[in-house]
């Protein structure tokens, strides 16, 4: 099972959704870092569900760092994050084994892994995995900062409605990131969480769009061809459990303009380099050239519905009917949000180690 990222800076997952933890381990962190644990617990707030629109199950994410840090600083070995699981409903799941829950991976992850797979909550499909994601993302997000470089991601669509888009970058990514629900505009929020309230009464759920903004990268960042920053971002979030699809800068939307106005004219301001557009969402040629990298993720509706479905007895071999039992959200995209940001700060980082060496990450 491969459960590892990254080649400078690398990040290696564990854990199942109702096992007895699940973490993250993260090697080459340069040492002498100062690790702001309050920073790692704020960003696992911003995962946790809330409301009507998000699943019962509560987690406190109470996480421990069992290796790596002393003295509140890293040393530089491999730091192991163990986030414990306290709030199972194990039985949810126990009577409907061999069920293949659309959209799911139970029956792919049965014929992978030979009926081994623990098959609770997704066991290690599960979004909840994406906790350790976050804990390790937060540290990778804290070193960018002290850079200078910035994260921010809101929902630019979702159940129908859509956001503002970016405006002032320095000023929304701040405003983002004090927000439980990611939005640039408090009306569209409102809407888009009373549609998802909608769908939940309905036992139905509901996708949308992450847009993101990176600022403050410098010129130079990427490698041509297979290490390219589109390449490598689009690899990790990929991973993400939900994510469709991915575009940066115009996206798909450039395939219906010309090549003179995709093309992004490049000027000087007061000696600086920049583009009058950014359709190339801040890369050419797979490099940085900037401007704020820009893309979005397409997340998809939460495949665990009350609706009936038909499907599969893969054990049993023979057809059935499935309406989901326990506790799931009606839309994943506000909590995605988080995740979206670790990823990228924890590609960035290792993009930002191949080319500068590890300790430029330092304090």
């Amino acid at each position: 099972m491969k459960n590892t990222f990254g080649n400078n800076i690398s990040v290696t997952l564990f854990g199942e959704s109702h096992g007895t933890a699940i973490g993250a381990v993260i090697d080459g962190l340069p040492a002498g870092v100062k690790v702001n644990e309050e920073f790692i617990s704020h960003q696992l707030d911003l995962r946790r569900p809330f409301g009507k629109i998000s699943t019962p199950r509560q987690e406190s994410d109470k996480f421990e760092i069992v290796s790596g840090v002393f003295g509140k600083k890293t040393t530089g070995t491999p730091l192991c994050i163990v986030i414990p699981n306290e709030n199972t409903q194990s039985k949810d799941y126990s009577k409907d084994y061999g069920k293949a829950r659309p959209g799911h991976a139970d029956y792919t992850a049965f014929c992978k892994y030979n009926g081994c797979e623990d098959y609770r909550g997704g066991g290690h499909f599960s979004g909840r995995i994406t906790a350790g994601l976050v804990a390790a993302g937060a540290i990778a997000v804290d070193l960018l900062l002290k850079k200078g470089i910035k994260i921010g991601t809101h929902i630019s669509k979702c159940a129908g409605v859509e956001d503002d888009g970016f405006s002032d970058y320095e000023n929304d990514i701040s405003v983002l990131s004090q927000k439980l629900f990611p939005v640039l505009n408090e009306t569209a929020g409102k809407e888009i969480i009373s549609n998802i309230e909608n769908a939940a009464k309905e036992g139905d759920s509901v996708g949308g769009i992450l847009e993101t903004a990176v600022v403050g990268l410098p010129v130079g960042v990427g490698e041509p061809w297979f290490d390219s920053v589109e390449s490598v971002l689009s690899h990790a979030l990929f991973s993400i459990p939900g994510v469709k699809g991915v575009e940066f800068g115009a996206g798909f939307s450039c395939v219906d303009m010309a090549g003179s106005v995709m093309n992004d004219s490049f000027c000087l301001l007061k000696d600086k380099v920049i583009t009058k557009s950014n359709n190339n969402g801040g890369i050419n040629g797979g490099i940085t050239n900037g401007m704020p990298v820009i893309f979005r993720c397409a997340v998809k509706p939460t495949p665990s519905i009350s609706k009936e479905q038909e499907t599969i007895d893969f054990v049993n071999k023979e057809n059935a009917v499935l309406a989901v039992k326990g506790r799931h959200d009606p839309c994943i995209v506000h909590r995605a949000r988080v995740v979206v940001d670790s990823v990228t700060a924890l590609v960035l980082c290792d993009l930002l180690a191949q080319k500068y060496g590890t300790d430029w990450l330092g304090d």
